[in-house]
Parts: structure tokens; sequence; C-alpha cells
């Protein structure tokens, strides 16, 4: 292994680790959509490397084209529910939305 691969792989498992710490530690919906997003990046840093070492870029590009798209559509729905967890409660704390209807 060269010291590229060697660095790209570190980067992405510090890189979902990171993401799954910022999931874990808090209630906080939009700390958590932060942690969502960074262990995706995580997931496309590693479908661009699989890409890179298998020679179908193309392919590869087309999973992260796709990945992204997710990941917006993710961070889109979490973004409302937590803009009306904060009009009614006052609060981003996860906990409060078992109160929430409607």
């Amino acid at each position: 292994m060269s010291a590229f691969e060697i660095a790209v792989l570190a980067t992405g498992f510090l890189l979902i680790l990171a993401g799954c710490f910022c999931l874990m530690r808090t209630y906080h919906i939009i700390k958590i959509i932060i942690g969502i997003e960074i262990a995706m990046k995580a997931v496309t840093l590693f479908i661009a490397y699989a890409g890179h070492i298998n020679g179908e870029m193309g392919l590869a590009q087309s999973f992260i084209i796709t990945i992204i798209v997710v990941e917006v559509v993710i961070a889109v729905v979490l973004s409302g529910i937590s803009l009306n967890l904060y009009k009614k409660y006052k609060s981003m704390d996860l906990r409060n939305i078992r109160k929430l209807k409607g």
C-alpha cells in the first residue's frame, strides 16, 4: 500500500468515527444532521477510492452523485423537522420530538 492509500483510508475512518461520535454524544438535532453529513462524506470518499482502485471511475461517480442527492434530501427533511421542533418548543432537543404531532 502506498502512502496515498493509507492516507485515504485513515481519513475515511476518522471521518466515520467523528460522525458517529457526533451522533452519539448529543440530542441537539442540528449537531446530529452535521454528524450524518460527516459520515456520509466518508462513504463518498470510500466509493471514490474503490472506483479508483477498480478502474471504474464512471460507475463510482454515478454512485457518488446518487449519494449526494440522498444526503441533500436527508438534510432538508431533518432541517424541516428541526424547524418545526424549534417553532413549537423553542428548543432543538431531539427528546421533544415524541410530543411533535401534526
